[in-house]
């Protein structure tokens, strides 16, 4: 596995491009070590470029490598396998004119999406196949150092994302306008689950209904629970810690993603949130509507996917809202807490 940040001085890598031959350890022309091979004679043991290539050749992530002058410099078998692109047609030429074309900004008129992300950080992109079909990946920037501390190159690091299609939503109706808010809120859930498997901080998600929506959308109309959700939505805002993000995941559903370290501290925060909702203050045409909510709990788990921790928080907030509303449940294991 790669790690989120990476520094390599010069004495330990050395470019497969010939162009960088000034870095390499093993001078062309230079004949390197033997060792004796299995029938008696002598066999070359492989230089320490061999032995670098073969390395990033085995990882199951693209490897782009490009030197201080933007070139590229190597490109690994799984970044040919990914964007069908060969090696041959990249190493020697330049990134910005390699990269580029392969990247979809999700920032119309941002320059290298990629090349210009801080070091360590990872972003969605897409890139583009040689075939013309789009591959969502996740893509992290690593400065590559010398021993001095001067910058010598740039690594990016991609592998396909989970397809944003398998992710499950929350029920919309015909012209819902919610799908930008859900497509935003997807990119950040796919980014803060590639940086956890990557050894970053845990997290969790919070799937969350209103329980009074359906009803009140019958018998007052979709204004009136618009206006309802539209209050309990501004309270739950000021309740979230800094860290965390709430999206709008369906037409009576939130989903919050939470970075609290366990289960039991992430079911503890979302009673505090099921507290608040409850205190949402809604009259409509001078009736006051008692608001509650329902909530699914679920915790991120190394070896598990994205779309298995969606289904998990979404299982319990159904079991939570058929069985009467107004309660957490965490899964999984089904431990319920009714709200105080």
């Amino acid at each position: 596995m790669v790690p989120s940040f990476l520094e390599l001085d010069d004495s330990a890598l050395s470019f497969p491009s010939p162009h960088l031959n000034r870095f390499s350890t093993t001078q062309a022309g230079q004949v390197g070590p033997y060792r004796a091979d299995e029938g008696g004679g002598e066999a070359r043991m492989p230089d320490r470029t061999e032995l670098l290539e073969a390395a990033l050749d085995s990882l199951p992530e693209g490897v782009a490598l490009i030197d201080a002058e933007g070139l590229v410099a190597f490109w690994n078998r799984s970044a040919e396998a990914i964007t069908g692109y060969a090696a041959v047609n990249l190493v020697a030429h330049p990134a910005s004119g390699v990269l580029k074309p392969l990247l979809i900004s999700q920032h119309p008129g941002e320059e290298e999406p990629c090349l210009g992300a801080q070091p360590g950080s990872g972003a969605l992109v897409h890139l583009k196949h040689k075939l013309g079909h789009d591959v969502p990946a996740m893509m992290r920037a690593l400065v590559l150092r010398d021993g001095l501390g001067g910058r010598i190159g740039l690594a990016a690091i991609f592998h396909p994302a989970q397809s944003l299609d398998e992710l499950p939503h929350g029920e919309c109706s015909e012209g819902s306008t919610i799908e930008a808010s859900q497509a935003e809120f997807e990119d950040r859930l796919l980014a803060a689950f590639d940086d956890f498997r990557h050894g970053g901080e845990s997290f969790g998600v919070l799937w969350l209904t209103v329980d009074q929506a359906h009803d009140l959308r019958k018998t007052h109309g979709m204004q009136a629970c618009n206006g309802m959700l539209e209050k309990v939505e501004h309270v739950l805002a000021n309740g979230l810690r800094p860290a965390e993000r709430m999206g709008r995941w369906g037409d009576d559903e939130y989903l919050i993603l939470s970075h609290e370290r366990t289960p039991e501290m992430l079911a503890a925060h979302a009673q505090v949130l099921a507290g608040l909702a409850r205190t949402a203050d809604f009259h409509w045409w001078g009736d006051r509507v008692s608001i509650t909510v329902s909530i699914g709990a679920a915790q991120a788990e190394r070896e598990g996917s994205l779309s298995g921790l969606l289904e998990r928080a979404k299982a319990a907030m159904s079991s939570s809202f058929h069985g009467g509303g107004n309660q957490i449940i965490l899964a999984p294991g089904g431990n319920t807490c009714s709200p105080s």
